[in-house]
């Protein structure tokens, strides 16, 4: 291969190495606005309320038991007594939420968060055995009053005062769990409770919730049925259980969960947490919906930049086809200041989605840059037509990267034609070349 081609190929390799510098200060920079939206929503939710999952309700019954013990020693047979603290728990036989959920958006400077407000019914029954459910050793319990716990994980977002329909009763909720596993919740005492015989405890009340960009419920039912409905189009369905049923259309979506003893085997879970103080496996059993925003400009900022080194890399591509083949010469420094508008399209696309969303950023900063290398290669490529080709070249690879970026599930397959199709058309137009021959033509 003729030298002087040898060196063209070579400072063309040494500026895509170069221009990887503004491109990865792009992406650092993409990182850290990344963070300071992150931090804005943390600092919003600070001041509202943070996600929310709701655990609960649990019948939780405190207790005093005297233990006796035969004990011997220098010979000698006693009997030691002593007292020992604990509570028992019921889970409800069933568990029914129903929610209609609003979202808003709050903003703090260019930075926004979804907040939601969750309008929740509850209700289920409990049934409680006889004796509850102690078969050994009754006379030796001392029982308190029972006590139906609610756990919310941030109190905060408690909208309205929340009241109890039991059975007949009506009882007011208090502030707090009154378990030091349960950190953040609600309780409401049952002084009418006697767990002596068997009965079936009914209950019933209304609960309106705050939080921001995600609400989860754990099925703390041996039957579980979890209904949401919310004006949200572009729900996230997460945790251990995927919806029955799910609707979602413009207006937004309806989901509805089911589950059951069998598939969560939550009893254990709540054991080993309560003996154990091993509580992931019990609040990790937990699903909802996020509401996210499909129209991350940072996410799809990010996504685009790692296609930036391909786009430098075909556009040169396409000045050295128009060397070899039309006899021009490409000085380095026009490629450079081509690779540099390239890159410059990173910055632009960035700073303008954080204003403008991201379809709009991405058409602006893609018409700017094309119209801006298109008016300078009329003049580096000697003619009109073979600058806005190659304008109108770009402009389609632009538009192929966004049908890349909004079609996620199928990136990779689209990306990988893309790809065989340029290598496809560059062995095409250069299949009749003398490779030899590429000496004689002028190089700078």
């Amino acid at each position: 291969m003729n030298r002087k081609l040898s060196y063209k190929l070579a400072v063309i390799g040494f500026l895509i190495v170069l221009l990887l510098v503004p491109l990865f200060m792009i992406g650092g920079l993409i990182q850290d606005r990344q963070y300071q939206r992150d931090s804005v929503v943390r600092d919003i939710a600070q001041s509202s309320s943070f996600a929310q999952q709701i655990t609960g309700p649990m019948l939780v019954v405190p207790y005093r038991k005297i233990e006796r013990r035969w004990k011997t020693e220098e010979g000698k047979s006693f009997q030691e007594i002593s007292q020992v603290n604990g509570h028992l728990y019921f889970l409800p036989e069933t568990f029914d939420l129903n929610a209609n959920i609003d979202t808003e958006l709050r903003s703090r400077g260019i930075y926004e968060a979804r907040l939601f407000h969750a309008n929740s019914h509850i209700n289920g029954h409990f049934e409680i055995p006889a004796n509850w459910g102690i078969t050994e050793d009754f006379e030796d319990y001392r029982f308190e009053p029972a006590f139906l716990v609610v756990g919310i994980s941030d109190i905060r977002g408690i909208e309205k005062g929340l009241q109890l329909q039991l059975n007949d009763q009506r009882l007011d909720f208090a502030a707090g769990t009154k378990l030091g596993w349960m950190s953040g919740g609600v309780h409401a005492l049952l002084p009418g409770v006697d767990g002596k015989v068997k009965s079936v405890l009914n209950y019933a009340f209304d609960l309106s919730l705050q939080g921001t960009e995600q609400l989860q419920v754990l099925p703390v039912g041996r039957t579980t049925s979890v209904a949401m409905a919310a004006n949200w189009p572009h729900p996230s369905f997460d945790g251990n259980y995927l919806p029955v049923s799910r609707k979602i259309d413009a207006g937004g979506f309806s989901a509805r969960w089911q589950t059951s003893f069998f598939s969560t085997n939550l009893e254990d879970a709540l054991t080993q947490c309560v003996v154990n103080d091993k509580c992931n496996m019990f609040n990790g059993r937990a699903f909802g919906v996020s509401f996210i925003d499909p129209v991350d400009q940072y996410l799809k900022s990010e996504r685009a930049i790692k296609y930036a080194l391909l786009f430098i890399a075909l556009t040169f591509a396409g000045f050295f086809l128009f060397e070899v083949l039309k006899g021009l010469s490409v000085h380095p420094i026009q490629y450079g200041l081509v690779g540099v508008a390239l890159a410059f399209f990173y910055l632009l696309l960035l700073s303008l989605s954080e204003h403008l969303g991201f379809a709009m950023a991405y058409g602006l900063s893609a018409m700017g840059c094309v119209l801006l290398i298109g008016f300078y290669l009329c003049h580096v490529l000697h003619s009109a037509f073979r600058g806005m080709g190659f304008a109108l070249g770009l402009a389609m690879l632009y538009g192929m990267l966004y049908g890349l970026l909004t079609a996620e599930d199928y990136a990779l397959l689209m990306g990988s034609l893309l790809l065989f199709a340029l290598l496809g058309v560059f062995m095409v137009l250069t299949r009749r070349l003398d490779w030899y021959g590429v000496g004689q033509v002028r190089l700078p």
